[in-house]
């Protein structure tokens, strides 16, 4: 990338507010120094890590590069033997236990951020080298006594000559023989010797080495010469001492020295990670997000002319395939308090786009705004927009904006212009994106607009993306009828006389100097005659945009409301459907509730039969039974089985009702799924025969007219019968544990028995007993015959002599 157009699109001030987000200074360099990538993976691979490290803060908020130092200068000065202090050997140490420990922490979560991991493993922990600095130097910047033996021997013998030396001088100082000559009873140093103040009356009174006079000179200070062989040990020993620490240090200057290449490789791998977490906190600051950065779609396709466009154009162009889909995108150095976010697109018919209206109106921060999150997408920023923003990688973005005339080089702003496009057209190709303010501006209006549309058809053969701004009515022209070409414009309010900054594509921007001239208060007339010098074309072109204008704001306003109102539904919708929740759910309580009291009754009830069994007796058994075919004594143990029977079907546990599919408006064919409104059903049709329909819903077979049937979701069959679990959820009347057919001819009692099976069937009754007499036995053969192959009967028998002998037929009924 050109710095030229970096510097044209403002991208340096957004990498000096990356760097504020640095830990260090060598994290700052690299902030300063990033540039955009060419390379779609690069690119890609930078959007990632930039993401990965906006999670990884989020994860670990404490994570941090404190006490990290840019540290390669200490390495230069070792590489060249220089002794380094024992701060700098601390500020080594420090910054590789952060490299360890950011390290450590990284690796740990490889499984959720593997880019910033693997930057991680690069970092060289040196651990001798950190052990090494820790045992010879404090944390206070000392070389510690136990750095070396002989240090400490030095430093244990140094306390030794310094002890003895002042108990020597505070014995002199103390004695009451030198009392007088003394100016004070104190021990003090000169010079890095210690001396004792004498009088400089009484000079020569104490043997010493005069070594200073007070300002006054009635003070000096001498070193006794009794003390002159201890100063001159202490001295020495101290003198030691220092050439120790010098080889200490040396010692670990050479070290570092041995190893710098890999604490180099460590410093150059924290300096990219805190570049990636400055990127992650920059995005946070702008509400940035990751762009979908994409490559060029390969050949598009030629541009097809439609409408006016079909007439005028001579020939179609291919598109270069680039990509530019932003949406609510922000300049990231405006206020973001303010700042208008605007919608930026180009599809598979266009991809030069031509911005006209007013001035201030937003064309060049529109222009910038492309240009600087292209380049900030490239870089591996994330970029302040909406979700599901995407770009193309460009090879090059090339922008001409502003005013450069240069009085140095004697260049007008038309040749500054010209210079600059001439330079721009020599490098783009078709992966590249350009981006001109006020093309053909700076010289007679029809020579400029000539060189606009020839520099925009040289653009468009050379199929390269480029975004125009122009005040050139004869640029909106040729872009509503050139392929390839589309117009796009910056709103104006003539209320407020302001622009609203919103950028509208697929409309020119249009004239409004007569509306602000009138809004600001010229004479009507001068107004009106103004207007009468347009040639009427260009005033009914200006009011038909007007009125495509107005159309396209109220499709948006009937849009808006359509959209509200579906939400208003979904809400409504989500509502009622909680309600039915709860209805449902107090159905299931009362059902149980009504349940449970059943069950206490049919406990009662089960005590009350064990005693009615208990009461019978044998000659009760052995009687026969009376011509009915029922036995007196047996009658209230008939009734109480009855009820047993209701009050086992009652505490039932509680089904889902059958929810109807969802309704299908088509005609009904064999095998489609049908809601029966009859039965409260699913069911499945078998047959269609005119205006009815034969149905399966379950085990059942049911006619039913086709008004009757709504056709439901196709490939949702009716539930499959379990056993012990009804297909239905429907309340249905028990027709008692047994039918008496007695005196009634066959052609009656056939009939009555089929009605009565379906109805004990459907009340879920496991068996009845179906009183039909001895007689001549031709009653007996035909129910007989008809329960055999039965579908609701799984098995009859005749009645047990205490059931009613053969006067009675027990039926089993299949499960539902």
């Amino acid at each position: 990338m050109d710095e030229r157009y970096l510097q044209t699109l403002e991208f340096p001030k957004i990498l000096e507010r990356l760097s504020r987000h640095t830990a260090f200074s060598a994290g700052r360099n690299l902030a300063l120094a990033l540039k955009p990538s060419p390379d779609l993976e690069e690119a890609q691979r930078h959007q990632r890590e930039t993401s990965e490290a906006r999670k990884l803060l989020e994860v670990k908020t404490d994570l941090s590069l404190g006490g990290v130092r840019d540290v390669r200068p200490l390495l230069k000065s070792a590489g060249l033997r220089a002794i380094l202090l024992p701060t700098e050997l601390l500020d080594i140490r420090t910054t590789l236990i952060s490299g360890r420990t950011l390290k450590r922490t990284i690796t740990r979560l490889a499984a959720q951020f593997p880019l910033l991991a693997a930057e991680a493993s690069g970092i060289e922990e040196c651990a001798h080298v950190v052990a090494e600095i820790g045992r010879c130097i404090n944390d206070r910047g000392e070389v510690v006594d136990t750095a070396s033996q002989a240090l400490a021997r030095i430093r244990r013998e140094i306390r030794e000559a310094h002890e003895h030396l002042l108990d020597k001088l505070n014995r002199i100082v103390a004695s009451p023989a030198n009392a007088s000559f003394l100016q004070e009873l104190l021990v003090t140093q000169r010079g890095g010797r210690y001396v004792i103040p004498l009088k400089a009356d009484f000079k020569g009174r104490i043997p010493g080495v005069v070594h200073d006079q007070s300002a006054s000179g009635a003070t000096l200070f001498i070193e006794p010469l009794t003390t002159v062989e201890l100063n001159n040990r202490w001295r020495e020993l101290q003198l030691e001492e220092e050439r120790e620490v010098q080889r200490i240090l040396a010692d670990l200057s050479a070290l570092v020295a041995d190893e710098g290449a890999f604490i180099e490789c460590t410093v150059q791998v924290l300096a990219e990670l805190d570049l990636a977490f400055a990127k992650a906190r920059y995005a946070d600051e702008i509400q940035g997000v990751e762009p979908q950065l994409v490559p060029f779609k390969g050949s598009v396709g030629d541009l097809r002319p439609s409408g006016a466009k079909r007439q005028k154009a001579a020939s179609s162009v291919q598109h270069p395939g680039s990509t530019i889909q932003l949406q609510k995108a922000r300049h990231p150095l405006l206020d973001p308090s303010t700042v208008v976010p605007i919608d930026v697109h180009l599809d598979d018919s266009y991809f030069i786009l031509v911005i006209t209206g007013p001035n201030t109106g937003g064309k060049t921060v529109s222009l910038k705004t492309v240009g600087l999150l292209g380049l900030m997408a490239q870089a591996g920023l994330h970029i302040p927009a909406e979700e599901g923003s995407a770009l193309s990688v460009f090879s090059g973005i090339y922008a001409d904006i502003g005013d450069e005339q240069s009085i140095e080089q004697n260049l007008s702003t038309f040749s500054s212009h010209t210079t600059n496009i001439i330079n721009i057209l020599g490098k783009a190709n078709s992966h590249s994106l350009i981006l001109l303010d006020e093309l053909g501006a700076g010289t007679d209006p029809s020579e400029g607009s000539a060189l606009a549309r020839a520099i925009l058809s040289r653009l468009l053969r050379q199929r390269i993306t480029t975004l125009v701004a122009t005040h050139y009515p004869e640029l909106k022209a040729y872009a509503h009828a050139t392929p390839g070409v589309e117009n796009a414009s910056v709103e104006f309010d003539l209320e407020t006389l302001t622009p609203t900054y919103e950028l509208s594509i697929g409309l020119p921007g249009r004239s409004n100097a007569f509306a602000i001239a009138s809004r600001l208060g010229l004479a009507a007339g001068i107004v009106e005659e103004a207007r009468g010098l347009i040639s009427p074309k260009v005033l009914e072109t200006e009011a038909l945009l007007a009125e495509i204008k107005q159309a396209r704001e109220d499709t948006l306003a009937a849009r808006q409301a359509v959209e509200e109102a579906q939400r208003e539904a979904q809400a409504l919708e989500e509502e009622l459907r909680a309600r039915l929740d709860r209805i449902e759910e107090e159905r299931k309580e009362i059902l149980n509730a009504a349940r449970e009291e059943a069950r206490q009754e049919l406990a009662a009830l089960k005590g009350e039969i064990r005693k009615i069994k208990a009461n019978l007796t044998p000659s009760s058994i052995l009687h026969p039974p009376s011509s009915t075919g029922e036995i007196p004594e047996q009658q209230p143990l008939a009734q109480a089985v009855e009820r047993l029977a209701e009050l086992e079907r009652s505490v039932a546990p509680l089904e889902p009702a059958v929810r109807p599919l969802p309704k299908i408006s088509e005609p009904l064919s064999v095998g489609d799924v049908v809601w029966v409104e009859g039965l409260r059903a699913n069911g499945e049709v078998i047959e269609l025969d005119g205006g009815e329909a034969e149905v399966r819903v379950g085990r059942f077979r049911v006619k039913a007219r086709l008004e009757e049937l709504e056709k439901r979701a196709v490939g949702d069959k009716p539930p499959p019968a379990r056993e012990g679990v009804p297909i239905l959820d429907v309340q249905h009347p028990s027709p008692g544990i047994e039918l008496n057919l007695r005196g009634l001819r066959v052609e009656e009692a056939i009939p009555r028995l089929e009605k009565y099976l379906n109805d004990a069937y459907l009340a879920g009754l496991p068996s009845v007993r179906i009183i039909h007499g001895k007689g001549t036995g031709a009653l007996r053969r035909a129910v007989r015959e008809q329960l055999e192959g039965h579908p609701l009967v799984a098995s009859y028998r005749p009645g047990d002599h205490h059931e009613g002998g053969d006067g009675v037929t027990v039926a089993e009924l299949v499960s539902r």
